[in-house]
C-alpha cells in the first residue's frame, strides 16, 4: 500500500492505467501449474515466489538508492517490503522442512514437479490492455533482466539457496524410485541452468543492437528499449 502511494503522489506514474491492469490480473487470476489441494507443490510455490519477491524489492531498492538515481525515499519503501516478503519466505521455508522431515519422498517430488513445470510470478496473466497472455509477461519479464530488478541468475539462485535449506542433497532414506530420480533432476539443475543462461546472455549480447521500443502505458506510454528473448 505504501508503494503504491508513492507511485500516486510522485507524479511518475498513470495510475488508472496500473489500476486498470491490477483490475484485470485480479478478474484473469493465476496459475502456478500444481496439482490441485496439495500442500507439498503449493508450500514449494510460495517459498520461492516470497523469496523471489523479497530479492526483486530488495534489488530495485538499492538500484533506486544508489548514487546518482537520486531517490532515498523510494529506496526506503522498496528496502521495508523487501524485508517484510523476508519474513514471508522464512514462515513458508520452515513449513516445506518440516513436510521433507517427515515426508521426504513427497516433498521431493513435489519440488522437481514445479521446477520442471517452472515458476513464474503471480503476474503471468498480467497484461496492459494491449498483449494479454504471455506476451506481456515475457515484455515485463525482459525489462526487468535488463534493469536488473530480478534476472535468470536470481532465479538460479534461489533454485541453490533452497536445494540447500531443504537438504535435498542429504536426502537418502524414505525415498522411492522417483523420489530418487526427483532428487537427482533438482541437484543437477543449477549447474544446467546456469549454462541455458549464458547462451541467454550471449543472445541478448548479440542483439543489443536491435533493441524493441515497448510503450509502456504505466509511465505515459513511454517506450523502454529492450532486448526481447
Amino acid at each position: 500500500d505504501v508503494l503504491n502511494r508513492y507511485m500516486h503522489l510522485s507524479g511518475r506514474f498513470d495510475m488508472r492505467e496500473v489500476e486498470r491492469t491490477v483490475q484485470r490480473l485480479i478478474r484473469d487470476g493465476m496459475s502456478f501449474h500444481a496439482p490441485v489441494r496439495s500442500p507439498y507443490h503449493g508450500f514449494v510455490y510460495l517459498t520461492f515466489q516470497e523469496r523471489a519477491t523479497a530479492i526483486a524489492h530488495g534489488n530495485t531498492a538499492r538500484l533506486v538508492g544508489a548514487r546518482g538515481a537520486g531517490d532515498s525515499a523510494l529506496s526506503r519503501i522498496c528496502g521495508t517490503v523487501a524485508a517484510d516478503e523476508k519474513r514471508h519466505e522464512a514462515a513458508y521455508t520452515r513449513i516445506m522442512a518440516k513436510l521433507f522431515e517427515v515426508e521426504p519422498d513427497a516433498a521431493v517430488r513435489a519440488m522437481a514437479y514445479m521446477m520442471r513445470h517452472r515458476i513464474d510470478m503471480p503476474t503471468g496473466l498480467i497484461n496492459d490492455g494491449r498483449h494479454s497472455g504471455r506476451d506481456f509477461y515475457d515484455r515485463f519479464s525482459a525489462v526487468a533482466q535488463q534493469a536488473g530488478t530480478y534476472t535468470v541468475s536470481d532465479y538460479r539462485g534461489i533454485l541453490e539457496h533452497l536445494i540447500g535449506q531443504w537438504g535435498v542433497k542429504e536426502l537418502a532414506s524414505g525415498l522411492s524410485g522417483e523420489g530418487r530420480r526427483a532428487r537427482d533432476y533438482l541437484c543437477a539443475l543449477p549447474n544446467k541452468m546456469q549454462r541455458m543462461e549464458a547462451k541467454v546472455l550471449e543472445r541478448a549480447d548479440k542483439a543489443k543492437n536491435k533493441p524493441t521500443r515497448i510503450p509502456i502505458n504505466w509511465i505515459f506510454d513511454r517506450a523502454i528499449s529492450v532486448v526481447l528473448p
